[in-house]
């Protein structure tokens, strides 16, 4: 089964356990009410197995041959192509394909296609104005994001960044401090929400590179979408990341920064704390809490949106650095300046095949190759390895070889021809 598919079952579930409506639930799964109902009276005729899609495993009834999308890209791009003023579009390219060249395709098919081949860009105009968004409605279908440099410890210590995640509907927050807005601080605190409340449905982020990228010209003639390492970990979750386009569109959070550069800084004073240690305590201990019972408030809906938390053996397989490489001929992995040796076993890697070298907050690595951990041992640079081993001695010049007075060849008044055997000179 797919993982929408296993998502559905988890839902039914708590809808089949008492825990959660069904209304609820077709939110939830991006249903409308009746085609949730329909779901769930397969489900609970069939159970598990009745949610899985009856097309699994055969082609579409619908799919076109590839050989018509090869020739209507040809033909776009040799007349209907070129610049953004002068292209065709996918529907109006789609109405002359059809009337000058006798190919019959939908328009969305086309702009499909389009896209993929890079001969189309979506050109969206930004609206005019913005309207006020409003909360919403269920705990844990969108969290905010964010953090926030300040002299927390005014002269008692560092500046750190105070990174919160703050539910949209409760106004629930969480958060930690650490000494940047790092791609591990980031990951803390998730898993510190994850593990008390759950997996939300979204993040409300913005544009910092630990969290999302822009795409690359070769991505975006692809049609790729671009994910950072936190964006993969998120998507390995079903955790959706929206970025914002301005401060003003997550003015919750940044409201929620202000309180707490006026209050935070004022009990961390008293308590006279001077280490992101002890600030970090203070806020597990009593300041979370605290805040939340005096600011968080009732959600639109009663109904909990967090999905299950997974083990934590399954959060540390999520939450790790996943960087592909390319094993050398001598079967070493080179990552961040370290030699990675693999050691022959049951699941070798051939030489210039791709591994994961996979990196866990504490640095310790593993080199996955294709699902399977490899054993290896790590090697000095080369500089090092070159610095470290002895010289050899120099070879001293062996003497020239001088012949007897009584060899053979002298007896014959010179050098041996080539051509005369040796035992034919020794008788001469």
């Amino acid at each position: 089964m797919s993982a929408r598919e296993l998502e559905r079952v988890e839902v039914l579930g708590r809808v089949k356990a008492g825990t959660l409506r069904l209304i609820t639930a077709a939110t939830m799964l991006g249903l409308s009410y009746r085609q949730a109902k329909r779901v769930w009276q397969r489900f609970c005729r069939e159970g598990p197995t009745g949610l899985q899609h009856r097309q699994a495993g055969r082609a579409s009834n619908h799919a076109c041959d590839d050989g018509l999308r090869v020739q209507a890209l040809a033909l776009i791009r040799t007349k209907y192509g070129g610049d953004v003023a002068t292209r065709f579009g996918p529907t109006l390219a789609a109405e002359h394909l059809a009337s000058e060249d006798g190919l019959v395709v939908h328009a969305e098919t086309l702009r499909r296609w389009m896209l993929a081949a890079g001969l189309w860009s979506r050109a969206r105009q930004r609206r005019p104005y913005r309207r006020r968004r409003e909360r919403k409605a269920h705990f844990g279908e969108l969290v905010q994001l964010d953090g926030s440099f300040h002299r927390w410890l005014e002269d008692r210590g560092p500046a750190p960044c105070l990174i919160t995640l703050v539910d949209d509907a409760t106004s629930r927050s969480l958060g930690r401090f650490s000494a940047q807005e790092s791609l591990w601080a980031a990951v803390a605190v998730l898993r510190a929400w994850i593990t008390r409340y759950g997996v939300p449905q979204a993040l409300y982020t913005d544009w910092k590179t630990v969290y999302v990228r822009a795409a690359t010209e070769a991505e975006r003639l692809a049609g790729v979408v671009p994910l950072t390492q936190f964006g993969r970990m998120c998507a390995a979750l079903g955790i959706q990341i929206i970025p914002a386009s301005s401060p003003q569109a997550k003015g919750r959070i940044e409201r929620n920064h202000g309180t707490h550069q006026d209050r935070l800084v004022k009990k961390l004073r008293r308590l006279a704390v001077a280490t992101l240690d002890d600030a970090n305590a203070f806020l597990a201990r009593a300041y979370w809490s605290e805040h939340n019972r005096r600011f968080a408030r009732a959600p639109g809906a009663v109904d909990d949106m967090h999905r299950a938390a997974p083990s934590a053996r399954q959060l540390d397989q999520v939450f790790r650095i996943e960087t592909p490489r390319v094993v050398g001929g001598d079967w070493v992995v080179r990552y961040h300046n370290r030699w990675l040796q693999l050691e022959r076993q049951s699941h070798y890697a051939p030489a210039q095949s791709t591994v994961t070298v996979c990196e866990w907050p504490d640095g310790h690595l593993a080199v996955v190759y294709r699902g399977q951990p490899l054993r290896w041992s790590e090697l000095g640079s080369p500089t090092s390895r070159a610095a470290a081993a002895p010289l050899a001695p120099m070879a001293v010049p062996r003497p020239p070889r001088v012949t007897p007075a009584t060899h053979p060849w002298k007896k014959t008044g010179g050098a041996m021809p080539r051509s005369v055997p040796l035992w034919q000179a020794i008788q001469r």
